[in-house]
């Protein structure tokens, strides 16, 4: 375990409406508001993301397992907002996907397309010294926290 401490910023609420790329547009807000890390909630709907479902094996490095939701779905979910080794924004996003009483748990990575609204509420974190840097050896980008 490693862990960092630091305080609230600023809380922003924002609101993306169908059709717009929710991803894309939270990373050029965090570049427009130089937001370096950040933690917020999702809640709304999507109607199109490439997903991962986990990992084929609990290996390291993981395979992933791709997944492509095509059709309306509710969702919630949680992220963070980390810059990388190239100070670019770089998100990290769980969320419940459902649609007509199936459920499915996804870490949501690319191609999403918003379901008429999805509110963001994202706290700004203060202070804290820490990256998503890529660890070669999981493949992924790592919340990694300075020393």
């Amino acid at each position: 375990m490693d862990y960092a401490s630091g305080s609230i910023g600023r809380i922003f609420t924002i609101r993306f409406d169908d059709g717009d790329d929710f991803l894309s547009g939270l990373v050029d807000l965090a570049r427009k508001e130089d937001i370096q890390a950040g933690w917020f909630n999702i809640i709304g709907g999507l109607r199109q993301a490439e997903v991962v479902t986990g990992p084929k094996e609990p290996v390291m490095p993981p395979e992933p397992i791709w997944h492509t939701v095509d059709t309306a779905q509710e969702v919630i979910g949680v992220g963070s907002i980390f810059r990388d080794e190239n100070n670019e924004p770089k998100i990290h996003l769980h969320t419940a996907l459902g649609h007509h009483g199936e459920t499915m748990t996804v870490c949501v990575r690319k191609g999403t397309k918003t379901y008429l609204i999805l509110e963001i509420y994202l706290i700004e974190i203060k202070g804290l010294k820490a990256t998503r840097p890529w660890f070669d050896e999981g493949q992924f980008n790592q919340l990694t926290f300075a020393k």
